[in-house]
């Protein structure tokens, strides 16, 4: 009920104040974190076709940029470290931009029909090395660089956001022609854009320049 009375908005402002609203987590919860790549994260990483990656830059301004490929497209050099290709994309380099200042990087793998995740934290390097790039070569093109990632820290996340969302649900997706494409999209967002020359060069990048 409106009273017209302005209140302020309640903003967590520390560590205690944060913890004063949440139950400590169990033990099983402080105990599954890894700093290693044991046998199931090897063989989840390797199910894998798409993950998600957080950056943040010097000033602390933050990102996360999807990646995607064929499942295993995430090596497991050995048990502490990964190697990331990076695909073509829209040359803005947000992420690479940001590993350069602040190596840190967060990493949550997907697994289709899966419904729990998996969780990687730690430092990264852009490598450029030739030995490295090759074998992750996809239709004749070599990825431009790779992300090799240090684990720090590695565990299951448990399924609940993926329940929620019905994420896997067939019936839970919506009807594409509902939703506007991107190229009329970027026709709204941008003065001069033609939504049909946006679209027809969209579709030519996704049919002919995955690699």
């Amino acid at each position: 009920m409106d009273d017209g009375i302005v209140r302020a908005e309640e903003i967590v402002r520390d560590q205690a104040g944060l913890r004063s609203r949440y139950a400590e987590p169990s033990e099983l919860v402080r105990n599954k974190v890894l700093n290693r790549i044991d046998r199931h994260a090897r063989a989840f990483i390797g199910l894998s076709p798409f993950l998600v990656i957080a950056t943040a830059g010097a000033d602390g301004s933050a990102d996360a940029s999807p990646r995607g490929d064929a499942p295993g497209f995430v090596t497991v050099a050995d048990e502490t470290t990964l190697l990331i290709p990076d695909r073509r994309g829209n040359n803005l380099c947000d992420s690479l931009s940001n590993v350069v200042e602040n190596p840190k990087v967060g990493l949550v793998f997907f697994v289709p029909g899966v419904n729990e995740t998996l969780r990687v934290n730690g430092g990264a390097a852009i490598t450029t090395d030739p030995a490295v790039l090759q074998p992750m070569t996809v239709d004749g093109k070599v990825p431009t660089s790779a992300l090799r990632v240090t684990v720090d820290q590695l565990y299951f996340h448990c399924g609940k956001a993926l329940i929620r969302s019905r994420l896997w649900d067939p019936a839970a997706q919506i009807e594409r022609g509902s939703f506007p494409t991107l190229g009329k999209i970027l026709s709204d967002q941008i003065k001069g854009v033609d939504t049909a020359e946006a679209d027809a060069r969209l579709e030519n990048s996704y049919r002919n320049h995955l690699y």
